[in-house]
């Protein structure tokens, strides 16, 4: 294996090359590499981010996240089907991001049901329906992230401009690692192949329902960053069951002990410091190899910067609240939903 192809392996991947090295010397040649990698990596996401907030405004940093988790993602991800029609369903994606949050925070919590039913649907069904790739993880926290953040006015044009730099480079990315890839599957297909005795319809509206309906339940329970409760129901709906459960077992008991991390440390840091939360947990995820870890660092970044607006106990609080109350409202309705969809197939089954 090329130091290239070692840089390109996940956290999972490298710790499995270090720990099968059979001398010191090259132990530490792997280890050094795999540091190498996740400080290029964390240098590269921070002047992105960095960039793209200089550009477009503080405001849309997070504009800046949901393009780097695309490109990121896309240059080995697809949808499945024919790459030209990958890239519009790309468009496509990218226009629901652009539009979709600003419609459903416009609005009162059933209007904002309604577009969040449309619009995850969609999400799911234009780039999910390779399941294996588990782009929901990037295309409906992508959705969640700009509903969490929303802006107006000048803020969102500057927005708009953003993700549409962002739809060009991604698309360019896309098109570029894609384009040899050859799927006889079309946009037809995926409306063809839409069917409630399938297993991964039954999860993309699983997701699509189970996202939309914690997001009210928060709203009408008056829950501060209904987001996160989005977020940690996305999370555990899976379209595998038997990862249900370890998703769930590893995002609680990693948010509490974020949570309470955060809250002994964050009073006696530096206000200079503040900032620079966020990199440390990227940097902390890096390291993590399982997600139990990777949810600990996860958090900083989330509450640091909800700590202007809910306070320190306030922050720790709700994050830890939300994803308790996401993680398991998205095991509980993942599991009815399933049943009853079972249930009603089975007669068109049997007949």
């Amino acid at each position: 294996m090329t130091i290239y192809q070692e840089l390109q392996l996940n956290q999972a991947g490298s710790k499995a090359v270090i720990k099968s090295s059979l001398t010191g010397k090259e132990k530490l040649k792997h280890t050094a590499i795999y540091l190498f990698k996740i400080f290029i990596t964390m240098v590269f996401c921070m002047a992105f981010v960095i960039g793209y907030s200089k550009i477009f405004g503080d405001a849309n940093s997070v504009v800046g996240v949901v393009i780097l988790l695309c490109i990121m993602v896309f240059r080995f991800a697809d949808f499945g089907i024919y790459t030209p029609h990958g890239l519009s369903s790309l468009f496509i994606i990218f226009g629901i991001l652009a539009f979709g949050p600003r419609l459903a925070n416009m609005g009162g919590l059933f209007t904002e049901l309604l577009v969040n039913l449309a619009c995850i649907f969609v999400l799911m069904l234009l780039g999910c329906h390779n399941v294996i790739m588990g782009n929901h993880s990037t295309l409906v926290l992508g959705y969640l992230l700009l509903y969490g953040y929303d802006v107006t006015g000048k803020m969102y044009l500057l927005r708009l401009a953003g993700l549409a730099v962002g739809a060009l480079l991604t698309g360019i990315v896309f098109y570029r690692n894609h384009k040899h890839v050859t799927y006889k599957r079309s946009w037809k297909d995926l409306l063809r192949e839409f069917d409630l005795h399938s297993m991964r319809t039954r999860w993309q509206l699983s997701v699509t329902f189970g996202v939309s309906t914690v997001i009210l339940l928060a709203g009408l329970l008056h829950i501060p960053r209904a987001m996160w409760a989005g977020i940690a129901a996305m999370s555990v709906i899976l379209p595998f069951h038997e990862d249900v459960k370890t998703r769930v077992k590893g995002r609680i008991p990693g948010n509490l002990i974020g949570g309470m991390v955060f809250l002994l440390v964050y009073p006696i840091l530096p206000e200079a410091f503040y900032p620079y939360i966020g990199v440390v947990g990227g940097i902390g995820v890096g390291l993590s190899a399982t997600y139990g870890w990777q949810a600990v660092f996860n958090s900083f970044g989330a509450m640091a910067i909800a700590v202007s607006i809910l306070g320190v106990p306030g922050a720790v609080f709700f994050r830890i609240f939300n994803n308790i109350l996401g993680a398991v409202y998205g095991l509980i309705f993942n599991h009815i939903f399933q049943h009853s969809v079972s249930k009603i197939s089975e007669p068109a089954i049997q007949s």
